[in-house]
């Protein structure tokens, strides 16, 4: 277990600064891009507001940090990510809605200290929202603390998942386990932004949270949200939550066990149609 670090108010007013300013740029380019290209993934995005708000966010980042401290950035990578202090940042998380104008996107700053989440800051400068939240500190938004929800069972929750760039060619994906979870609660969302998601299961207006094929920069920011709002996060099967996984179960805590037990029951989707691979091939033609 990490003890947190007397110096977490400071670095996550950094991280707020970061962020705001990050979010200015994503104002700025707001219904004005000119560019928006693939990274060699369907649907996988990157707009010059993407690029633009990383800059921002990595210059003001490196000028308060300490030199030991290292930063993997979506759009431009990392330098050493072995060490202890590790920034990931998310300039643009929900590059596809904000290039449709939908304003479920932010910008996305978690600090992992030996590869546990301790700080993490999100913003939506569309709607916004300020979500903060550091190990021992609480969570808040827009400054006012936040807690996760008291839904006890599935069937009063609301959950919400995203689903994986590769999902058009990987049978490893969640789109049985969202008709599954469908059936057994009020809803389940599809909003676009990971950092978004947990962030809204930590102040209780989503009551789950599930996904797979997730990179640290979407993670590390909102999982200690979650935890300092009262909520749970782990691995799909309970063990401890890695943030190299890629995956993430993150909920309320009461309905954890039985999110837990469904997505252990819940069958890929192959072994509902033996046939998908050659359907999914055939599409592709």
């Amino acid at each position: 277990m990490v003890p947190p670090s007397p110096d977490l108010p400071r670095w996550l007013d950094i991280a707020t600064e970061a962020a705001l300013a990050g979010g200015a740029v994503l104002e700025h380019y707001w219904g004005n891009l000119q560019s928006i290209q693939e990274k060699g993934r369907a649907g996988d995005l990157v707009t010059e507001a993407d690029k633009a708000s990383e800059l921002v966010v990595l210059e003001i980042l490196k000028r308060h940090l300490p030199p030991n401290h290292a930063i993997l950035a979506e759009e431009s990578g990392g330098d050493d990510l072995t060490s202890s202090f590790l920034w990931a940042v998310d300039p643009l998380d929900g590059t596809t809605n904000y290039a449709h104008q939908y304003p479920f996107c932010a910008v996305s700053i978690g600090l992992l200290v030996d590869g546990q989440p301790q700080l993490g800051v999100i913003y939506n400068p569309i709607l916004k929202q300020l979500f903060r939240g550091a190990k021992g500190l609480g969570a808040s938004l827009n400054r006012q603390p936040i807690q996760v929800s008291s839904a006890a069972q599935l069937r009063d929750s609301l959950l919400v998942t995203g689903f994986a760039y590769d999902r058009r060619d990987r049978l490893d994906n969640n789109y049985a386990e969202f008709c599954h979870f469908t059936h057994l609660t009020q809803g389940v969302r599809r909003g676009g932004s990971a950092a978004i998601d947990l962030a809204y299961v930590a102040c209780g207006r989503l009551d789950g949270y599930w996904e797979r094929g997730l990179s640290p920069w979407d993670l590390a920011a909102g999982v200690i949200l979650v935890e300092e709002a009262g909520g749970q996060v782990s691995a799909y099967d309970g063990s401890p939550f890695d943030i190299s996984s890629g995956r993430i179960l993150a909920t309320n805590g009461q309905i954890h066990p039985a999110m837990m037990s469904v997505l252990e029951q819940v069958k890929p989707l192959a072994e509902f149609n033996p046939q998908s691979e050659q359907l999914l091939a055939a599409e592709q033609i």
